[in-house]
């Protein structure tokens, strides 16, 4: 059954994020309001994943849950920009590393129940060093971490956001029934 949404008003803009009160009504059942996560840009992440090498992650803190952990690199696809090519800019710049030829590996929305925020993923094999990270407040250091070492992170709890674990698995899934170990 579809909800039926009687109208929506914004109680706090900016940049970043939008909070709307929506006024929903469930068919059969009550009418209430909603908050509603408003993203007004979509998310790209990439796994660059060079078999010698393994997989390019970031070592960050994140304050909002004040944990450490591993990340792909990943944000904001920018005004006049496609989900890829912000994939390949974010990669280069919080890595130093320029993605070679990316392929999509899926499209998800990680709250659906609280925001329309979507994330983009994609995945290559291939990486050219170029230099130091041109936004190096993104992460505390940059490393090639093996695939076991990868299922062994996420197990400890070292690699817990949606973004990063879901691009690793569905990498993982795509290598594994491919022929990759």
């Amino acid at each position: 059954m579809k909800w039926i949404v009687h109208g929506e008003r914004m109680i706090y803009e900016s940049e970043w994020v939008s909070l709307a009160l929506t006024d929903i009504e469930i068919p059969g059942g009550p009418r209430f309001d909603h908050h509603v996560v408003r993203m007004p840009a979509e998310a790209s992440g990439t796994v660059i994943d060079v078999a010698d090498r393994g997989v390019l992650l970031l070592w960050r803190h994140r304050f909002t849950t004040d944990t450490w952990g591993w990340e792909v690199p990943a944000g904001r696809v920018d005004d006049g920009e496609t989900p890829i090519e912000a994939a390949a800019r974010e990669a280069f710049e919080e890595t130093g590393w320029r993605p070679g030829e990316l392929e999509p590996i899926g499209r998800y929305f990680p709250y659906n129940g609280t925001s329309d925020g979507v994330f983009n993923l994609f995945r290559t094999t291939s990486a050219t060093y170029v230099g130091d990270p041109t936004d190096p407040s993104e992460s505390e250091r940059i490393e090639w971490v093996s695939w076991p070492s990868i299922l062994d992170e996420i197990a400890a709890g070292r690699i817990g956001d949606g973004l990063s674990l879901t691009a690793l698995l569905w990498a993982h899934m795509n290598r594994t029934r491919h022929g990759a170990a």
